[in-house]
């Protein structure tokens, strides 16, 4: 996904442009380069390749590959010019210019943004971009703010989890977030084909590994903070910090922060750069004993987790949620602005945490400088906010009530489990916990769904290179303990593999049950052992649905 036409630029010109001087070892006759990459495998003619050490190889040891590839020079740490020599010479190839910078991961997503000019300075056509973050609610609030910008005309493109789509034309995403040279030229190609807006995921680990460096959004929102990728940050506080560095005048130029929780409370007195607040807590009351958060592709809530010690609260928001009522599946609700403005708003998709993924999308457009009475009258024209987001909420049968969702955390495996019981029905949940992965949260997750559930089936996830017995008792442990200690009535079943636990659900479901597959979402592989699986929470649960005798969805329910 790289833009037809690039544009030429000199090494010299890309370096200078991030303050990256080539140093004296570098002839001054520095080629002219036509994109920049992190895998040797990727290069093309005219690339840099970025040479940076990983945690098993440096990237260096393939510069000969690189090379043979047509890449004009390579970008590196003192350690990976030494590497490269010998790797160039084991390939029988002459080294190009190599530049060595202290921080090489550093410099790649600035000199991505100069050599692909993906952001061009104020005033050149580009794309409007609109980032979002937190811990749940990302893939859904991105898909609406999309949504509602074509409702309003815009062409758009879409970087995050699911897909990729540059206007018309999608490709699956194997990352939230890609690494930034992807980044930068997707956002040219963008600008290329002449696109009016983006909409893009940033997670946690994007930030922190700099997949995302060099690009600036028009608009940044936060979602929530709530447990999760503490493998990575360690504590809430490091990951925290490492979520408020998006909303930094180097990142973003305006943000739209949801403080229902006390995290996004302290993100918006943080900030600095100018901050619209939303306050979504009305939602809670749409749904008995549901707390109000951001959605499950994994979302928040505005009571739980530990509240940051000093964190403000209190305060009113720039803009609210209120008159939340059901409809359909879903919710119908006013926005009301600090000023006097209102947006009338409604969103199809089942659960009250779909309410703050509407919002937050709404307030987002809004701040990008969109007319809020021009946002009314797309919402009025089409339906943006019921655009279904595979595998977040996505509804597979009616009768039982069949859901697929990527809920895999406590916070938002709560929201969900929460949303969809029903007058008179049972809730038959389906989870496991993804292996080598924050360890902590698994009977955290087994309590959660021996609490909202009658009928909690513990299965697998992805293991990964875990034994998946050892994840499973974990999960299973934190249930039956929730069942022992507080007296629940939940029977607790442990049943794989998942396949065969999704069948279970369904053979025990009556037609007025929710059945509720979570932790996987769109996911169409299950890594077990370093071995891809083909494993489609969605098919499984339709064939399970017909074999049983209930009527599913049609197959395009089910496409993501």
């Amino acid at each position: 996904m790289r833009p037809h036409a690039p544009h030429p630029i000199s090494l010299s010109a890309a370096l200078a442009a991030i303050g990256a001087p080539a140093g004296p070892s570098v002839p001054p006759d520095l080629p002219t380069v036509t994109g920049i990459t992190l895998d040797s495998r990727a290069v093309l003619p005219g690339d840099v390749y970025a040479a940076l050490p990983g945690a098993a190889r440096h990237g260096a040891d393939f510069a000969g590959q690189a090379v043979r590839a047509g890449a004009v020079a390579i970008l590196t740490d003192a350690a990976g010019a030494l590497r490269a020599t010998d790797s160039a010479a084991a390939a029988g190839q002459a080294l190009p210019p190599v530049v060595v910078v202290p921080d090489p991961r550093g410099a790649v997503g600035p000199l991505a943004r100069a050599i692909f000019d993906s952001q061009p300075d104020e005033g050149a056509p580009a794309p409007t971009l609109f980032g979002i973050t937190g811990t749940n609610g990302k893939t859904t609030s991105t898909y609406f703010v999309n949504a509602l910008l074509e409702a309003l005309g815009r062409s758009t493109g879409l970087i995050g989890t699911i897909e990729i789509r540059a206007g018309r034309e999608a490709i699956p995403s194997a990352l939230t977030t890609p690494e930034s040279p992807q980044v930068h030229s997707l956002l040219a190609l963008m600008r290329e084909r002449g696109l009016g807006a983006a909409s893009m995921e940033v997670s946690s680990h994007a930030l922190e590994f700099g997949r995302v460096d060099g690009v600036r959004f028009d608009v940044a929102g936060f979602t929530n903070l709530t447990q999760d990728h503490l493998d990575l940050h360690g504590t809430m506080e490091d990951y925290f910090a490492v979520k408020a560095t998006l909303f930094t005048a180097a990142r973003c130029r305006r943000a739209v922060v949801l403080v229902d929780d006390a995290w996004g409370r302290r993100l918006a007195d943080s900030a600095d750069v100018p901050v619209l607040t939303l306050r979504t807590d009305a939602a809670s009351g749409a749904a008995s004993g549901a707390a109000s958060g951001a959605a499950s592709d994994t979302d928040s809530d505005t009571s739980s987790g530990s509240d940051p010690a000093g964190s403000p609260g209190g305060a009113s928001a720039d803009w609210t949620v209120g008159d939340v009522e059901p409809s359909g599946l879903g919710h119908m609700f006013v926005l009301r602005g600090r000023t006097g403005e209102e947006l009338r708003v409604r969103s199809g998709l089942p659960g009250t945490f779909n309410v703050s993924n509407a919002a937050l999308a709404a307030v987002m457009v809004v701040a990008s400088g969109v007319p809020v009475a021009d946002v009314q009258r797309a919402l009025d024209a089409s339906d943006p906010f019921t655009t279904e987001v595979p595998g977040r909420m996505q509804l597979i049968g009616e009768e039982p009530a069949a859901i697929v969702d990527f809920a895999h955390n406590p916070d938002a495996l709560e929201r969900t489990l929460a949303s969809v019981r029903r007058p008179g029905g049972r809730v038959i949940a389906v989870f496991g916990a993804t292996g080598q992965r924050d360890e902590t949260k698994r009977p955290v997750m087994g309590a959660v769904g021996a609490r909202l559930s009658d009928i909690l089936i513990v299965t697998d996830d992805d293991p990964h290179d875990e034994d998946d017995a050892v994840i499973r008792r974990a999960v299973r442990e934190g249930a039956d303990a929730a069942v022992r200690d507080e007296g629940l009535a939940c029977e607790v079943l442990e049943v794989f593999p998942r396949a065969e636990a999704i069948d279970r659900a369904v053979a025990l479901a009556r037609p007025s049950d929710t059945v509720i597959i979570a932790g996987r979402g769109h996911e169409v592989w299950q890594e077990v052992k370093g071995i891809n699986l083909s494993l489609d929470d969605r098919v499984e649960l339709r064939s399970a649905l017909t074999r049983h005798g209930f009527s599913g969805l049609s197959p395009a329910g089910i496409e993501s």
